[in-house]
């Protein structure tokens, strides 16, 4: 493999344009070659950061016909960026990418992105993790053209009880609700569906299992949706039921000796 021929799979953070991760803002700023997933990536993020390269849009495109764009700048030694919306790990696709130019013997690296997860997490102002509530959180999706494994079907993970951030599935989210409900969660358990995390015209819906569907529904939210679920969203309603030991004055660790009272 020629590690100095190299293509950029870069996360483009979830919508908003100051989003994206000053490394990879500075990729699309050296890119000739930038290769953007046009049906979910701002066009304005590659106006703004890669004006001078070459932008080919891979919302018509196959797998051959994005390898072949990377591949040619590549081979040319022009610098080529792969801009994925959010973070490229999450749902992305870029294994099979990888795979390609891993056949060809092109050097690659990988960016990291925010994910839209978290921009939802960001919207509601809510901590996902939080002490004797939830410390763990779970992404996941509910089966649709793409299968999952049966030890994953949503019904199984929602046994656990944790915090869970639903992506690619709010057009079944009547599906999703009756799955969940076979799990740990009860018709009060709070959820809230995110849409277009981040964009200008973001919507949130809240409300709990027995009634989000129908919210969802009326308020017309059928794709690019999040639905996170899990008792940590009532937790501002609620107050508190423990606080981190993080910041407790008695607590000691390595950088603070705690009060002793």
């Amino acid at each position: 493999m020629n590690s100095e021929v190299e293509v950029y799979f870069v996360g483009a953070g979830p919508g908003d344009a100051e989003l994206i991760t000053v490394k990879g803002a500075r990729l699309l700023a050296e890119a000739d070659v930038v290769v953007y997933a046009g049906s979910l990536v701002d066009r304005e993020l590659v106006r703004t950061y890669a004006a001078a390269a070459r932008i080919f849009d891979s919302a018509g495109m196959n797998l051959e016909e994005t390898t072949s764009v990377l591949a040619q700048a590549a081979l040319a030694g022009e610098k080529a960026v792969r801009l994925h919306t959010g973070d490229p790990s999450i749902y992305g696709a870029i294994q099979e990418q990888m795979a390609e130019l891993d056949r060809l013997g092109i050097g690659y690296q990988v960016v990291p992105g925010v994910t839209s997860a978290f921009a939802a997490a960001a919207t509601l102002k809510q901590e996902l993790t939080l002490p004797e509530v939830s410390q763990t959180v779970i992404i996941t999706r509910l089966a649709g053209r793409t299968p999952v494994p049966d030890r994953e079907r949503l019904s199984e993970i929602a046994a656990i009880g944790a915090t869970l951030v639903i992506y690619l599935s709010v057009a079944m989210i009547g599906k999703v609700v009756a799955e969940l409900l076979l799990g740990a969660y009860t018709a009060e358990t709070p959820v809230a569906v995110v849409a277009r995390a981040s964009w200008p015209d973001e919507q949130v819906v809240e409300g709990t299992l027995a009634d989000i569907a129908a919210k969802v529904t009326e308020a017309g939210i059928g794709k690019q949706a999040l639905i996170l679920v899990g008792d940590v969203l009532a937790a501002r309603s609620e107050g508190m039921r423990a606080k981190s030991l993080l910041y407790d004055k008695g607590f000691s660790h390595g950088c603070r000796k705690g009060i002793v009272t």
